[in-house]
Order: C-alpha cells, then sequence, then structure tokens
C-alpha cells in the first residue's frame, strides 16, 4: 500500500457533561484527525493527547510538529507491504508513542481496507461484540453518583467505574456497594495515591471490588508490586504500561493481576497485540481502557477488544453517552452491555466529512516530495 497524502485537522469537540477526574475537569476534547491517502482508498486515525501532558508526557502541539514535520514526510511517497513494515520506520524515534500510534492506526485503517477486510478479522479476533461498562466521573455528590450508577446498570452496562481521588475514596465506595452488592464495580484512582495511602487500599478491600485502577505514580511498577502484594484486591496498571516490555516486567514483579490496554497509549494496534500476547501468557486479563475517544478511536479500540483475552467489560460505551454529534456516521452504541463490531474494510466506519469541517481549527495538507 502506498501512502500518497496525508491530512491533518485539528478539531474541538464539546462533551456532553462535565467530566471530572483527579487529573481536573473535562467539558471538550481536543483532537488531531489524521487521513491517509492512497490507491483511492482513505485510512483515518485520531489522537488521544490534550494541550498539558496530565496523563502522559505528550501533548497535542508537540505530536502536531511531530506528524506534520518528521513522521509523515518519512513516510509519504513510500510504499508499505504491511503496518509491521511501516512501525520499523518510526520505532526508532524515541518516546511520543500516542503520536506515532495515531500514523500506525490510519494505516492499519488503509491496508485492511485494501486488503477488503475489517480490522478484527485481520487481527485475529474472535467476537463480533465485546462486553462494555461504564466510567464515571467524580460528581458533585454521592446522591448523584448513585443515580448515574442505577442509570448505568438499568442500561445493561456490565462493569461500573468509579472516579476516585483522596478524600472521595472509601465511603463513595462502600456506599456504591451497599447499594448495589450485586454490581461489578471497579475505581481509578489515575495516580493520585502513593504508599502512604496503605490504610485506604486496605479500607476499599471491603467494597469487593473487581479492581483498583493505577492507584500509584503514572511511571512507577515498583512500588505497584509493594501495594499489591499488602491488598486483597487486584491492581489494574493503566499509565504505568506504554510498551510490552513494560507489561512483561510488571507482571514478573506482581505489580499488578489485570492491565487496561489502551492502543495509543501503547504505541498503536501492533504494540497493542503484543501486549494483549505477553498478558495472555501469564494466564491474566486485559480489557480495553478509554481516553474519551470520538468515534475513529472508539471503533479502532472496539476492533482491537474482539482478541482472546478481553473478557473483562472495557470503556468503550456507547458514543451517544459523550457526544451530541459524532464524527463519524455510523452509531457506536451498546445494547445490553455489548458493542457490536463495526463490519465494514478497515475500521468500518465513515467520516462525517461535513460536521469535521465545521467544528476543525487548523488543517495542513501533505504529499510526498
Amino acid at each position: 500500500m502506498r501512502i500518497e497524502a496525508a491530512e491533518l485537522r485539528l478539531i474541538s469537540l464539546p462533551l456532553k457533561f462535565r467530566f471530572e477526574t483527579s487529573f481536573g475537569v473535562q467539558t471538550e476534547r481536543h483532537i488531531i484527525v489524521l487521513t491517509l491517502y492512497g490507491e483511492g482508498l482513505e485510512g483515518y486515525a485520531e489522537t488521544v493527547m490534550e494541550y498539558t501532558p496530565h496523563y502522559r508526557e505528550e501533548t497535542l502541539p508537540g505530536a502536531w510538529a511531530l506528524l506534520e514535520g518528521l513522521l509523515l514526510p518519512r513516510v509519504l511517497g513510500r510504499e508499505f507491504a504491511n503496518p509491521e513494515l511501516l512501525w520499523s520506520e518510526i520505532a526508532g524515534y524515541r518516546g511520543n508513542r500516542m503520536t506515532k500510534a495515531a500514523l500506525e492506526m490510519a494505516f492499519w485503517d488503509l491496508w485492511c481496507k485494501g486488503l477488503g477486510q475489517p480490522l478484527w478479522k485481520v487481527l485475529g479476533g474472535v467476537r463480533q461484540e465485546i462486553p462494555v461498562g461504564i466510567s464515571l466521573g467524580i460528581e458533585p455528590s454521592l446522591e448523584a453518583t448513585l443515580d448515574k450508577v442505577a442509570k448505568g446498570l438499568s442500561d445493561g452496562y456490565k462493569r461500573i467505574k468509579l472516579k476516585i481521588k483522596p478524600g472521595w475514596d472509601v465511603k463513595l465506595a462502600l456506599a456504591v456497594r451497599e447499594a448495589f452488592p450485586e454490581a461489578n464495580l471497579t475505581v481509578d484512582a489515575n495516580s493520585a495515591y502513593s504508599l502512604n495511602d496503605i490504610a485506604t487500599f486496605r479500607a476499599l478491600d471491603a467494597a469487593r471490588l473487581d479492581y483498583i485502577e493505577q492507584p500509584l505514580a503514572y511511571d512507577d511498577l515498583l512500588d505497584h508490586a509493594k501495594l499489591q502484594s499488602a491488598i486483597a484486591t487486584s491492581i489494574c496498571l493503566d499509565e504505568s504500561i506504554t510498551s510490552p516490555e513494560d507489561a512483561r516486567k510488571a507482571l514478573e514483579i506482581g505489580a499488578g493481576r489485570v492491565i487496561n490496554l489502551k492502543p495509543a497509549r501503547v504505541g498503536g494496534i501492533l504494540q497493542s497485540r503484543k501486549v494483549h500476547d505477553i498478558v495472555q501468557s501469564y494466564g491474566l486479563p486485559v480489557w480495553m481502557g478509554g481516553m474519551l475517544e470520538a468515534g475513529i478511536g472508539r471503533a479502532a479500540n472496539i476492533h482491537v477488544a474482539t482478541l482472546p483475552m478481553f473478557v473483562k467489560p472495557g470503556d468503550t460505551s456507547s458514543a451517544s453517552r459523550y457526544w451530541q454529534e459524532d464524527i463519524i456516521e455510523e452509531a457506536l452504541e451498546a445494547r445490553e452491555g455489548m458493542m457490536p463490531v463495526p463490519q465494514g474494510p478497515g475500521l468500518g466506519i465513515t467520516l462525517k466529512r461535513d460536521f469535521v469541517e465545521k467544528i476543525t481549527e487548523k488543517t495542513a495538507y501533505l504529499t510526498a516530495r
């Protein structure tokens, strides 16, 4: 598949609600939409970083500059027989995994369209619908949280994740467990705690959580291993896992028993499959995380989540929970906690061009020199 041209669009997409985590409050998403053109086809991807480096180190301005000035010029005008060969061209640049993931994901879409096959089938996926849960931000009150949990369960979602931070943790989790004794509950700390908070996590054991997600520092494995040995509840690693090597090291030292796999965080789809296979070799589960993706990124995540070890409900809930209008034509909507996998070639989605143009703040079009 020859990459003939590329388009970058920076868009601003408002959320339907105020979403608060330990990082802060978010009311809109800023996304770079990347389109690759080749052999009469188009491949799509979207970025997940924001203007500020709260989740990991990457930022939108840095991603735009790297794509426009370095990564895209390196691949434009060239032919790649498969995504592995494209990855080998960009893997040598250190870090910037979320930026490299956008280029790699767009090529997967383009390449699979050339094959006339959906991404999930080319990857070796084993299911055509995936179990999904919902992630609830930090609400203004406990009562508001309980109402949203009740709504999520009545909608059929198979897991409820509660965002926590110091002072909004044990009381919250125990109250939700008391109100919903049979619910599949998890909490996500987004790195807001330290080993000084072991007493808090031991108290959380009483909430019978499926797991506690990323309780300690975003770049830590060792302290997570210490914490995991001190509590009964499983730790799920998120921000700490940025590569297949990180996954192997984490499981080797017992830093957690579950991994939240976000393709953009580990460098894209190829690296996600490698992480999945490593976790599978340990006989442990993974689940598909979310970064408030719009339709392109959500579709890519759904395809990857068809791999065998994605047995826990992920964060790819219905797009209509987040967006008044999505950037793709297809409605990615879960029913009774199950999300159908798009079946068209590649990602199986169509860009809603008029809407994307309407919310575009900046564009760049590149061709081979």
